[in-house]
C-alpha cells in the first residue's frame, strides 16, 4: 500500500482546493518548462501531422494548455477532475472541435466515444491513487494501434522528499541523491510552503518504473519509447559548471511512448 508521509491530511487527491492558483501559474501558454521542452516533445512524440486524421483524448487535462498547441483540424476531448480548471479551459477555448469534460480520469469516462487515434496525459499520472485505472480508460478509448504518450516528472530522480542535491566539495561535483525509490509512497505536497500547516496540499504518488511498466503491459499497450528530458537552463556563478553538469545527467521529466495492441 502507499505511504503516507506526513501529518498533512488533503481531503481528496483532486486539484481543486489548488486549480486557481495552478491556473495562475501555468497561465495560457504553459509555464517555462511546458514551453521549452514539455509541450515541443509530446508533439514531437505524438506525431501528428497538418491535414491527418486525428481525435486526441488529453486525460488530467488541467486548464487545457496541450490542447492550444495542437492542429486546428484535430478533434479533441479533454477530461479533469477539477471544475475550477475545466472552466479555465473553456473560458479561452475557440476552437468548436475541443471540448471539455468534467470527470475523473480513473473511474468511468463521461464520453461515448471509443476510436481515438491519440491519448495523453501530461505530468498528472503522479498525482492520481488509481494510475492503474487511468491507463486502463486510456485503451478503452483509443483505437487499436493509437499512440499514448505519458509524461512523468521523472520517477527515478524526482521523488518528492526522498531526493535531493548535494555537493562534494573535494571533487568539484554536484550529485543526486536518492534516498527511497523502490517503495511506493504517497506523499503530500503544500502548495505554498511559507504558510506551513494551513497551506493547501496535494498528493503526490510515487511508484518505481516497474510499477508503470506492469501498467502499461496490463492495460494492452506496449510501450515504444521512453526519453528522458532534462533541464535546458544554465547556471551562472562559482558553481556553474558542477551545476551544468549535473543538470546534464539527471533529467527532470520521463516520457513513455505506448501503443495500443
Amino acid at each position: 500500500m502507499p505511504e503516507n508521509n506526513s501529518k498533512t491530511k488533503p481531503k481528496t487527491t483532486s486539484w481543486e482546493n489548488v486549480g486557481g492558483w495552478y491556473n495562475s501559474i501555468v497561465g495560457d501558454d504553459g509555464h517555462y518548462y511546458h514551453q521549452k521542452i514539455i509541450l515541443p516533445g509530446v508533439l514531437k512524440l505524438l506525431g501528428i501531422e497538418k491535414g491527418t486524421d486525428c481525435a486526441l483524448l488529453d486525460l488530467a487535462c488541467g486548464q487545457g494548455v496541450l490542447a492550444r498547441q495542437l492542429p486546428v483540424h484535430c478533434l479533441y476531448t479533454g477530461i479533469d477532475i477539477s471544475p475550477t480548471l475545466i472552466k479555465a479551459a473553456k473560458s479561452t477555448n475557440k476552437n468548436p472541435r475541443f471540448e471539455f469534460v468534467l470527470g475523473d480520469t480513473s473511474k468511468t469516462l463521461p464520453i461515448k466515444k471509443q476510436d481515438f487515434t491519440h491519448a495523453a496525459i501530461i505530468l498528472a499520472l503522479q498525482n492520481i491513487e488509481a494510475g492503474d485505472q487511468v491507463l486502463l480508460n486510456a485503451a478503452r478509448h483509443l483505437q487499436k494501434g493509437g499512440k499514448f504518450v505519458i509524461v512523468l516528472n521523472h520517477p527515478c530522480f524526482r521523488i518528492p522528499r526522498q531526493s535531493s542535491w548535494g555537493i562534494e566539495e573535494e571533487k568539484k561535483l554536484q550529485y543526486r541523491r536518492i534516498d527511497r525509490y523502490q517503495t511506493e509512497m504517497k506523499i503530500p505536497i503544500q502548495a505554498n510552503p511559507s504558510k506551513g500547516g494551513s497551506s493547501e496540499a496535494t498528493w503526490s504518488f510515487h511508484h518505481p518504473l516497474s510499477t508503470y511498466s506492469k501498467w502499461i503491459k496490463a492495460a494492452g499497450f506496449v510501450i515504444d519509447s521512453i526519453d528522458e528530458w532534462c533541464s535546458d537552463k544554465t547556471s551562472t556563478g562559482k558553481n556553474a559548471k558542477m551545476e551544468n553538469r549535473s543538470r546534464e545527467e539527471f533529467p527532470l521529466f520521463m516520457a513513455i511512448t505506448c501503443v495500443k495492441n
